[in-house]
């Protein structure tokens, strides 16, 4: 087959493949079956019952391996990736077939739909992620994509560099979650390619699976690998490491694609034993990280006042301000998430009522967020929050949101202090993918004092339309509340930012609250829509 169309007589790019197999520090798969008879000292059998010795020990394993999965928080998130033609789809395929598929989901996510161009990039592959017990088997992940962009038209450094840092963020988040990263790269070298291309085209009958875009990617093979080499290097870090399997030869690729998955589980599962810790305690006292944000929420002045006839004036003015700029918002495409977050009684209700009351009921959508159910637990805490992002032009008002996390969460140690100590860069980094992707978020805090709570919880037991807004969590939430202002503190010192500021609002005056979140939801969508 050599000289054929495909430019198999080229010189094989030999400095890319050998940086490739510097991340696996593993031997190169062996190239066939006789190959690793011989490697194996075996003398009496033959290659194939090798195989078939090996595929069986492997079965025995992998079913093993979903049994001690499914009684697991583990997620297992598996990577494939590689150069067009080395056997992706038939190294899944095998798989598929040595394996139990009830726990298994295969995502290939293709070009984005409308609906998944019009939300963060990462939006797609969020709502994708396995749950605990589960494997995700991810065809086409977010590699697929920078990687074929950067082929096609390569990025400035410090843009293609900004990608890189925005999916080692995401991995990193996943192994901090109990996820399995296991990411495996198919290594085919050009020559291999190209015989490989020509033999499916010489046959009529296999001859379809050589599509258009392989043979393009053939054709840049080289720019492919060194694009691929650098991308796999900048993204190869501890504990969502990448595995190369070579892929010329069927049978051990397929060996070697499986012993590593068995292998990386295996890793995985003694880690966790050996490191697994008892159930959060909760804890004793909350210590300040930040005193400078506690000291700021007690520096808001708290007793504003506004008559009936003022207020009534103002919110139509304000309302209508805020209608027209909801509305130019929507023109440009850009989509808006409210955050409202406050004491128990503060009016966090009330408030989110008189801002829709701006709105086209079919524009928005009011997301009250309560404790997580078994599926949302059994996923990263983002992850319900993730698969609630608006479409651009649209709005979601988060009725309680993902500081979850580092205020209840924290003070009641539903989670240990590491994941709460963390929560404050994930969620930093999760409103700043909103916002590059031109998402407004305008978070709101509504501060009231104790005894205005003390106030406002008797005329909720008193008033009989009003007793289902009171419950004891309410009065044992009140009895934390030094705690309270601690973690809050932290989290306006830690969360505030340029692409999503927090708005204190002083509540306890309802009309003034009411009326400063409107101001406040306007002057914010106004500003960014000027930036």
């Amino acid at each position: 087959m050599r000289g054929n169309q495909y430019g198999s007589h080229h010189p094989e790019w030999n400095t890319p493949r050998n940086q490739l197999r510097k991340l696996d520090n593993r031997p190169a798969t062996p190239t066939s079956c006789a190959t690793m008879a011989k490697a194996s000292g075996a003398t009496t059998l033959s290659p194939k019952k090798i195989y078939e010795a090996k595929v069986a020990e492997l079965r025995q394993e992998l079913v093993q391996l979903q049994i001690d999965l499914l009684g697991s928080r583990t997620k297992v998130v598996l990577i494939l990736a590689g150069v067009e033609g080395a056997g992706r789809g038939a190294a899944l395929n095998t798989l598929m077939g040595w394996i139990d598929p009830r726990n298994v989901e295969t995502i290939s996510v293709g070009k984005p739909s409308d609906e998944e161009r019009e939300r963060p990039l990462m939006w797609r592959y969020w709502r994708s992620l396995p749950s605990s017990g589960r494997i995700g088997i991810f065809v086409d992940s977010w590699y697929t994509r920078t990687l074929r962009e950067e082929v096609r038209n390569p990025k400035d450094l410090t843009e293609l560099g900004d990608e890189l840092r925005r999916i080692r963020h995401f991995e990193r988040l996943l192994v901090d979650s109990d996820t399995l990263v296991i990411k495996i790269w198919f290594q085919l070298s050009k020559t291999d390619q190209g015989e490989r291309f020509a033999a499916l085209e010489a046959d009529p009958d296999k001859a379809w699976r050589v599509t258009k875009e392989q043979k393009q990617a053939h054709a840049v093979h080289d720019r492919w690998a060194l694009t691929a080499d650098h991308i796999l290097a900048e993204t190869d870090r501890p504990g969502a490491h990448w595995d190369v399997v070579e892929s010329a030869d069927a049978k051990p690729r397929n060996l070697a694609f499986t012993q590593t998955i068995v292998r990386r589980f295996r890793a995985h599962h003694q880690r966790i034993t050996r490191s697994r810790q008892a159930s959060p305690a909760k804890p004793k006292r909350i210590i300040a990280m930040r005193p400078e944000g506690r000291q700021r929420l007690l520096e808001l002045p708290l007793e504003q006042h506004l008559n009936s006839k003022t207020y009534e004036e103002k919110r139509e003015k304000w309302l209508g301000r805020l209608n027209k700029a909801v509305r130019k918002a929507a023109a440009a495409k850009r989509s808006i998430v409210f955050v409202f977050e406050g004491q128990d009684a503060a009016g966090k209700g009330g408030a989110i009522r008189r801002l829709t009351s701006a709105m086209d009921a079919r524009d928005y959508q009011v997301i009250p967020v309560a404790k997580p159910n078994d599926e949302e637990k059994a996923h990263h805490y983002l992850w319900r929050f993730w698969r609630q992002l608006p479409r651009d032009g649209r709005v979601a008002i988060f009725d309680r949101s993902w500081y979850g996390r580092v205020l209840v969460e924290r003070i009641e140690g539903f989670c240990h202090p590491r994941e709460w100590k963390r929560a404050f860069a994930e969620i930093n980094d999760f409103e700043e993918q909103l916002a590059d992707h031109g998402t407004i978020v305008v978070k709101y805090w509504l501060q009231i004092s104790k005894e205005e709570q003390l106030t406002r919880f008797r005329s909720r037991e008193q008033t009989p339309y009003k007793q289902h807004k009171i419950n004891d969590e309410d009065w044992r939430n009140r009895r934390q509340w030094s705690a309270y202002e601690t973690a809050v503190g932290d989290m306006l010192a830690l969360t505030d930012n340029a692409f999503a500021p927090w708005h204190l609002i002083p509540a306890n005056n309802k009309r003034f609250a009411r009326l400063e979140v409107l101001r406040q939801a306007t002057k914010g969508i106004n500003a960014a829509l000027k930036g």
